[in-house]
């Protein structure tokens, strides 16, 4: 299965379209729709990012064509990691866009550790809503 175009105009939404890169507020270079440009930032210590430059060709302003096409590959990383989580338990297109934006807001190891996954993938459907 695949994210909506309603869900993706939701988490663009939600999430806000950046053009230009910045910090986002844990000082990791981000661009488009909270992409960090390199995850290897993650690593660095808090107080140390403030001095990691922007990365090597993206001081730049980026095209709505370029961050969706960033927006897209990332949303399939987690497309597949909901269908990993749930495999027989997403019963509808609203549900998996749900499980997919949850995702993509607190990452797919906090998907594989929520409760929110637990009710799913019992087919308890009301809680998990």
């Amino acid at each position: 299965m695949k994210v909506s175009r309603a869900a993706i105009d939701m988490i663009k939404h939600h999430e806000g379209v950046r053009l230009r890169p910045y910090r986002c507020p844990a000082l990791l270079w981000t661009v488009g729709v909270g992409h960090v440009i390199d995850p290897s930032h993650i690593g660095v210590k808090y107080e140390d990012r403030k001095n990691l430059p922007i990365p090597a060709g993206w001081d730049r302003v980026l095209t709505m064509d370029e961050v969706d096409a960033i927006l897209a590959k990332d949303l399939s990383k987690f497309e597949q990691g909901v269908a990993r989580a749930c495999p027989v338990s997403v019963t509808s297109q609203g549900m998996f866009d749900a499980l997919v934006s949850f995702s993509f807001n607190v990452g797919l190891g906090n998907l594989q550790r929520s409760t929110l996954r637990m009710k799913v993938n019992r087919g308890e459907y009301e809680q998990a809503a």
